[in-house]
């Protein structure tokens, strides 16, 4: 499967054109690659919601899905905004990833670890910018999204503590738990790691997939999928 094709055609197929293609069929021999992004003052529960609900599609679907733990720089420990320490054995690689999540964490800390030490890093943001991969926020990971560039412009959601940030820097915010924007996703609240999950699993593997995981993870989506 040619991953530019992949990602294209789903976003076309979520976006209702009436002649667009539809989406191809992840498989356990051709898996939909998702990388979730870690670092120093990560909030757990935005990582761990993708986490979580990718990994039990991944099981569920026989391995159409394949989840990994990538570190911004180096494979370490990093540690959380509560002091979970977790070992993240893979350095991010955006060339080998399908869906690359930007959980979110210490907004409110300028000075300590968090998005912000992501934001200040140009380097980093460069390479974000540049990804091929589908890139997807959770609730302040949004703004780091947004310092690359990414979300000017475009219809996009965050916390509600950064929404007014975030109109400030170009883009068009919108009241939703979840938007997709084709070739953009992102989610509104630290707890819509869930329902952003949950809605890709949905647009790439399929309702009947997504609904599967919700059984499992006895979790009812909350909130608007707003999509273009």
């Amino acid at each position: 499967m040619e991953r530019r094709t992949f990602i294209r055609a789903s976003a076309l197929s979520v976006g209702g054109l009436a002649a667009a293609p539809a989406a191809p069929a992840a498989s356990a021999a051709s898996p939909l690659r998702v990388q979730v992004l870690v670092y120093d003052g990560v909030e757990e529960q935005d990582f761990v919601a993708a986490v979580e609900v990718f990994g039990l599609a991944g099981k569920l679907s026989g391995g159409a899905l394949r989840t990994t733990l990538v570190a911004v720089g180096r494979p370490g420990t990093v540690t959380c905004t509560y002091g979970t320490r977790v070992d993240v054995t893979a350095s991010w690689s955006p060339h080998e990833a399908d869906v690359l999540v930007v959980p979110g964490g210490g907004y409110t800390d300028r000075t300590g670890p968090g998005v912000h030490r992501l934001i200040a890093d140009r380097g980093f943001l460069r390479r974000l910018a540049g990804v091929a991969a589908l890139p997807v926020g959770i609730c302040t990971g949004v703004m780091v999204l947004s310092a690359a560039g990414l979300t000017r412009g475009r219809p996009a959601t965050t916390h509600s503590g950064a929404k007014a940030d975030l109109a400030a820097q170009g883009a068009t915010v919108v009241d939703a738990r979840v938007v997709d924007d084709g070739t953009l996703v992102t989610g509104g609240g630290i707890t819509s790691g869930l329902d952003v999950s949950l809605w890709l699993v949905e647009r790439f593997l399929g309702a009947k997939s997504a609904q599967r995981v919700e059984t499992v993870l006895e979790y009812e989506r909350r909130g608007t999928v707003w999509r273009a």
